[in-house]
């Protein structure tokens, strides 16, 4: 990732190099955590506004690509419905869905991301309640939600990203729907950069093992798991979801951001971002 971009959290967690290596679902929850509480405010002075996090009312960005739900409706209908957001961050999504008549719950690993989203509902607009919680293993009843979605959220974070599936597939009731984005699969080919250097494939499609940053004693302070389309269709049907669609957004004409590893001149060639469409039967 880049250095300027993350400097703060680089900074208080000693980020000393970057590795390939196996980790498990301990360490990287760890990391996750601390990774995100570190960087929560320089993320919020790069993405907030693009993602409606200070909006009265939030927003629903599904992507760096602009796809909104209010235009999308990839949730299906929202009034009255339980919703579950995966990975909430500061929740602008979950307050969104909540302007919608939804009673959604945002959960997420880090306090102070979830700290941000509160003060935002300090300021007045939907009230959502906030958890903060791993992915892994989902603090609900089965059968409590109608709905669950995730904005890439928790999903590239995990280590054991069939548990999750698994997890909402137990907290969903039938017929509910299940939507998540992630950064597209064959991005993990590229090196995560927006300009030329991006567009040259260098790292094997097929090797999953995860990206991790050390300190200097090698602790992991950010992880980011790699699976592969068919890995996560498996793990969808695997868990007893029905996979409705996959949608790969075209980049916008109007769109001039770079995000991370996201750019017009990227996008113009191959997708960044596969959201998942799921329903349990």
């Amino acid at each position: 990732m880049s250095e300027d971009r993350h400097a703060q959290a680089n900074a208080l967690l000693g980020t000393a190099g970057t590795t390939r290596t196996r980790i498990g679902s301990e360490a990287s929850q760890l990391a996750s955590r601390r990774w995100w509480d570190a960087d929560a405010d320089q993320y919020h002075e790069t993405h907030a506004e693009f993602l409606g996090v200070d909006s009265p009312a939030g927003e629903f960005i599904w992507c760096p690509e602009g796809l909104h739900e209010g235009d999308m409706h990839l949730l299906g209908d929202l009034a009255g419905k339980a919703i579950l957001e995966i990975g909430c961050g500061s929740a602008p999504c979950a307050r969104w869905l909540a302007g919608q008549g939804a009673r959604p719950v945002g959960l997420d690993l880090s306090r102070a991301m979830l700290e941000r989203g509160s003060a935002a509902m300090t300021r007045g607009g939907p009230q959502v309640p906030l958890v903060q919680a791993g992915a892994e293993a989902l603090p609900f009843a089965d059968a409590s939600f109608d709905l669950a979605c995730s904005a890439f959220g928790a999903i590239p974070f995990v280590a054991d990203s069939a548990l999750v599936m698994r997890e909402v597939a137990r907290v969903l009731r039938p017929g509910g729907r299940w939507v998540f984005s992630v950064n597209h699969p064959m991005r993990w080919i590229f090196p995560d950069d927006p300009g030329p250097a991006g567009l040259t494939a260098k790292i094997p499609y097929f090797d999953r093992t995860p990206y991790v940053e050390v300190d200097s004693d090698g602790l992991p302070t950010y992880v980011e798991h790699h699976r592969t389309i068919g890995d996560r269709v498996r793990e969808i049907v695997a868990a007893g979801l029905t996979l409705e669609d996959i949608v790969e957004p075209d980049w916008p004409e109007w769109l001039d951001r770079e995000w991370g590893q996201w750019s017009p001149l990227r996008g113009e060639l191959f997708p960044g971002t596969a959201i998942f469409v799921t329903r349990k039967p």
